[in-house]
């Protein structure tokens, strides 16, 4: 039995992009079971341009997963950006989970925005001024709710969700000064504190698309400027060895992944 995830991040619609991968979307209940987007849905995070990711995203024919990235975060109307993606359907999470029954088994999804921080040997940490503690804190809390999540799901295949990396594999491409403030290793082990088959992110526009936990947790950055399509598809499957995963882009053939 296969679960068919179709996934992409970092759109950043406003009313000039609209209808841009509504024709690849509209083949989505034919190619996949759930599509999750991984943040950065809109430019400015406002209610009108959520409203244009209503008019995109809205409507598929298959469950609509997101998280918030930091852009819808800008103008500071998050709970009126989140109703107006729950009106048109979608299910926005913040150390939050969803179960969804599937052909192919029960999927587990638990997601968070993330936030910055860094990476083993070169990461801030909880000492000093007070920002800084509470920049670190801030990490450390989500990353705690986001794996506490994981391991709560009563599901038979979990995936996680954030905008922010959690791991720098991903990252290259990237500025090494920028790491910090792209992911951190705290998402990295809430990730592996759970049986988890996938982690999905966004957020780093110029990263790289494969990387892996320390414990071995398959990550994928799907910003759209990195997978380059309307959405990669990810299958997760008894039939794939070790936890193998095989993607396929937008109408594409499967193909296994290294």
């Amino acid at each position: 039995m296969v679960i068919r995830i179709a996934a992409v991040g970092d759109v950043h619609l406003d009313e000039d992009v609209v209808g841009r991968f509504r024709p690849a979307l509209e083949q989505l209940p034919g190619h996949a079971d759930v599509l999750l987007l991984a943040g950065d849905l809109t430019r400015h995070g406002t209610e009108a341009e959520a409203r244009c990711v209503a008019r995109e995203f809205g409507g598929l024919g298959v469950p609509v997963v997101t998280v918030l990235g930091n852009h819808d975060h800008q103008c500071d109307q998050v709970p009126e950006v989140i109703g107006v993606l729950e009106e048109a359907g979608m299910t926005v999470l913040e150390g939050t989970g969803l179960v969804l029954d599937t052909p192919g088994g029960r999927l587990g999804i638990a997601g968070a925005k993330g936030f910055g921080g860094g990476f083993a040997g070169r990461c801030a940490s909880e000492f000093g001024e007070p920002e800084m503690k509470a920049f670190v804190r801030t990490t450390s809390t989500i990353a705690d709710r986001l794996g506490a999540t994981l391991r709560e799901l009563d599901c038979d295949t979990r995936v996680a969700l954030t905008h922010y990396a959690p791991v720098p594999d991903t990252l290259a491409g990237e500025p090494l000064e920028i790491y910090p403030f792209l992911g951190s290793y705290l998402l990295g082990q809430a990730i592996d504190s759970a049986d988890t088959a996938l982690a999905i992110h966004g957020h780093a526009h110029a990263g790289s698309e494969r990387g892996t936990t320390p414990g071995g947790v398959r990550v994928r950055n799907v910003a759209h400027p990195v997978i380059k399509q309307a959405y990669s598809i990810f299958h997760l499957g008894d039939h794939l060895d070790a936890g193998e995963v095989s993607t396929a882009g937008a109408g594409g053939i499967s193909q296994p992944w290294s």
